[in-house]
C-alpha cells in the first residue's frame, strides 16, 4: 500500500503517478535544469491526466478527491530527481490556486481556475517582497482603487514560475489603516501593462524559474479580487498550509530517494579494500538517516490524515514544516559527506539535493517563523 493511502483507489492512483514520474518526468530532469524552468508541455500533460486539481470541484475540472491523493502526488513528484522542477509544479497545484478555489467568484474560477486545472494556464504565488519574507504583514505592494480597477504598484521577490506563469495570485495592501484586515488577494495576469519580470540566478533549484516581479501602475479589475476585499491576509495564511504540507512531502520523498542512492553507493564504493557500507560509521549514519526520514514521513502522514478526516491540522503542519525541513537538510548533508568528492560534482544527486534542500528551511515560512508561530499558540 502506498504510504499516504488507505484504499485501493489510492494504490491505483499511486501506481499511475509513479509511472508518470518515472517515464515522463525523470528523463527530462536535467533538461529542466538546462532550460531553467519546467516545459509548459508538462503542465498540459498533467492537466490531461487530471493531476492539477485533485482536491478541486469537478465543476471546474477538478477531481473532488481527498488530501491523501495530493500527498501521493507530491510524494511521487519528489522522486523526479529535480526539486526545482517539482516545486514549480507544486506552486501551480497547491500554492497559487487553493485560495481561488476556496474563495474566488464564479467568474474568476471560469477565467483562471478552469484553464489552470486543464494545464492551459500556469500560475504563481506572489507574496514575498524585498523587505517582507516570512513576516507577511510587512508587505508594501499597494493596490489603490480607481473606479472599477485596482492600480497596483510595488515589487515581488523570489517568485517561482515568474517567467512561466500566466497569472499571479498576488497579495497587496488595499487599506493601509486596517492592519491585518487591509490586505487582499488579487489575480494579476502577467501580460498586464506595467508588469515586468527579472529572472534571478540561484545556487540551486535550477529546474524552476525564479524572478522579481515589478508592478508599475498595473491595472486589473476590482472583480479580480479573490474573496472579499480585506480578507487576503487570512486567506493567504490558509493557503500557506497547503504549500507547507505538500512541499515538505515532496522534499522528504526526494531525500528518501537520495538515501536509497547513497546506500547503493556505499555498498559499491570500496575504501581500504572493503565496501564503505561494511564500516560501522557508515552503517550508523545510514540507520540514523533512515530514522530521520521515517519520522518525517509519519509526522507528515499525521497531517494528511487530519486533513482527509476534516480535522484542523494547522499546528501540526507548522511543527512538521520545522522538523522535516531541518531533518532533510541533515540527511542531505550526511549523504553528501558519504559520497566524498564525487558528491561535489554537478552530475551527482547528492550535490544537487544538498544544495536544493537548504532552501526548505526558508521558503514557505522559515524555521524561525514556524517556532514563533508555535510558541504563540502555546501561550509563550
Amino acid at each position: 500500500m502506498t504510504f499516504y493511502g488507505t484504499t485501493e483507489e489510492h494504490e491505483m492512483f499511486a501506481e499511475m503517478v509513479n509511472r508518470f514520474v518515472e517515464e515522463e518526468l525523470r528523463p527530462q530532469a536535467r533538461d529542466f535544469d538546462a532550460a531553467g524552468r519546467v516545459d509548459r508541455a508538462v503542465f498540459r500533460r498533467m492537466g490531461e491526466l487530471g493531476l492539477l486539481g485533485l482536491r478541486y470541484d469537478p465543476a471546474y475540472g477538478g477531481q473532488g478527491l481527498d488530501a491523501r491523493f495530493s500527498a501521493i502526488l507530491a510524494d511521487a513528484l519528489g522522486r523526479a530527481d529535480n526539486l526545482g522542477g517539482t516545486t514549480s509544479l507544486l506552486v501551480h497545484t497547491d500554492m497559487a490556486t487553493p485560495s481561488l478555489h476556496r474563495f474566488g467568484s464564479e467568474a474568476l474560477k471560469q477565467q483562471f481556475l478552469v484553464p489552470a486545472i486543464a494545464g492551459e494556464m500556469v500560475s504563481a504565488i506572489a507574496v514575498t517582497e524585498p523587505d517582507a519574507g516570512s513576516d507577511v504583514a510587512r508587505i508594501a505592494t499597494r493596490a489603490v482603487r480607481d473606479g472599477d480597477d485596482w492600480v497596483i504598484n510595488g515589487s515581488k521577490l523570489y517568485i517561482t514560475n515568474a517567467a512561466t506563469a500566466d497569472w499571479l495570485c498576488l497579495l497587496a495592501v488595499t487599506d493601509p489603516s486596517a492592519g491585518h484586515r487591509g490586505f487582499s488577494q488579487i489575480i494579476v495576469p502577467t501580460g498586464s501593462r506595467g508588469l515586468s519580470v527579472h529572472l534571478l540566478e540561484k545556487i540551486g533549484f535550477h529546474g524552476s524559474d525564479t524572478g522579481q516581479v515589478f508592478l508599475e501602475d498595473v491595472r486589473v479589475p476590482v472583480s479580480n479580487t479573490i474573496g472579499e476585499v480585506g480578507h487576503g491576509f487570512q486567506q493567504q495564511m490558509m493557503q500557506f498550509q497547503d504549500e507547507r504540507l505538500y512541499a515538505c512531502i515532496a522534499l522528504v520523498s526526494c531525500v528518501e530517494l537520495l538515501w536509497e542512492e547513497t546506500k547503493q553507493w556505499a555498498q559499491q564504493r570500496e575504501l581500504f579494500g572493503k565496501p564503505l557500507s561494511s564500516m560501522q560509521n557508515t552503517q550508523f549514519r545510514l540507520v540514523e538517516m533512515l530514522a530521520e526520514t521515517t519520522a518525517s514521513k509519519h509526522l507528515l502522514k499525521g497531517c494528511v490524515d487530519a486533513l482527509a478526516e476534516g480535522r484542523d491540522a494547522t499546528d501540526l503542519i507548522s511543527i512538521a514544516k520545522l522538523f522535516t525541513c531541518r531533518s532533510s537538510r541533515k540527511v542531505a548533508d550526511t549523504c553528501f559527506q558519504l559520497h566524498g568528492g564525487a558528491g561535489y560534482m554537478r552530475e551527482s544527486m547528492a550535490g544537487r539535493v544538498y544544495v536544493d534542500a537548504r532552501i526548505a528551511s526558508i521558503g514557505g515560512g522559515s524555521d524561525e517563523t514556524m517556532m514563533h508561530y508555535v510558541a504563540r499558540r502555546l501561550g509563550l
